[in-house]
């Protein structure tokens, strides 16, 4: 079985190898938590996962910024923040595309506002509302990205293909209850089965691959949850595709989705973000059932055929095994 430890990062990453993929897993600040240590240099290696649920210290790479106003968002990304009704969704839409801007904008040398983003046709419908692209100016080799964020976690994945994220927060028992019926009978069976105590868990693993998978095939929610089945039973998931839960703590969980062969190298790391919260900002609380639902929690040895490594400054790497 081959293992790896995630090199130290570089100022400006370089794109992921073919067969590699990048996921940076950002943990906005909460009301009353210490902001981070500014001064603090990027340290050698990026922090372990899953990062502690205690006040944050982590510092920050060079070059992400810590304004108040949320720097190189487009004026379509600024309305959309302003958007949101209650402080901690306004302040999460933003941390999260600052942070994809800012992370793009080091894999393509760019200044984050210099980024432009398109949709890719609609595979249903070929409309303009399929998966999100940057623009690459100049050509080069394809950047893939998705973007995900829950209460409290926010998840950029980035690959030199399609690919798609999602992260969601633990669910209550009566969410649980509700939402079942949308998933895919066989997954509904395997919900019920469960041990008692270990619905929610299983309900987190469930829709997370299966919102990652359909952000990566490109439909959406347009696509109803319950017609693909993706449980336990690998043989049964769609042909052709990986779809693989990633470690993001103890309250949430978090999943890829790639078509084609499973990725040799996931590398999971933490990213700091510094984006003030309200006073008031409500954080924590369920959000309604829909596109996003914050439900899920980590799912440990949940990928059969794979191992997740940590090394106390090295991230965590799921890699590929001989089994």
């Amino acid at each position: 079985m081959d293992t790896a430890h995630a090199p130290a990062p570089d100022p400006v990453p370089t794109r992921p190898a073919p067969g590699h993929v990048d996921v940076w897993l950002v943990r906005p600040p909460l009301p009353g938590r210490p902001p981070a240590d500014h001064h603090t240099p990027w340290p050698s290696g990026p922090s372990h996962a899953p990062q502690p649920s205690g006040p944050s210290h982590t510092p920050r790479p060079p070059g992400l910024s810590t304004a108040s106003q949320p720097p190189g968002l487009s004026a379509a990304e600024l309305r959309r923040a302003a958007s949101f009704a209650r402080p901690a969704d306004r302040a999460a839409y933003a941390t999260a595309h600052t942070a994809l801007r800012q992370l793009l904008g080091r894999y393509l040398d760019r200044p984050p506002g210099a980024l432009t983003f398109v949709r890719e046709p609609c595979p249903g419908c070929a409309g303009p509302h399929g998966r999100p692209a940057v623009v690459q100016a100049g050509g080069g080799p394809p950047l893939h990205f998705s973007l995900a964020h829950s209460r409290g976690l926010i998840a950029v994945a980035v690959a030199p293909r399609v690919i798609g994220v999602d992260v969601e927060r633990l669910p209550s028992p009566e969410t649980v209850e509700a939402c079942a019926r949308a998933l895919h009978p066989g997954e509904q069976a395997e919900l019920a089965a469960a041990p008692p105590g270990e619905s929610r868990a299983h309900f987190g693993r469930l829709w997370t691959r299966k919102e990652a998978y359909l952000k990566a095939l490109g439909t959406g929610l347009s696509r109803h949850p319950r017609t693909d089945y993706l449980g336990s039973d690998l043989s049964r998931r769609p042909a052709r595709w990986a779809v693989l839960d990633l470690p993001a703590g103890p309250e949430h969980a978090a999943a890829i989705a790639v078509p084609g062969d499973r990725p040799d190298h996931i590398t999971v790391r933490w990213l700091p973000a510094e984006l003030p919260y309200g006073e008031d900002a409500p954080y924590g609380e369920d959000a309604p059932y829909g596109e996003d639902a914050p439900y899920g929690e980590d799912a440990p040895g949940a990928n059969p055929g794979g191992t997740i490594t940590r090394s106390p400054r090295s991230g965590s790497t799921i890699t590929r095994s001989s089994r």
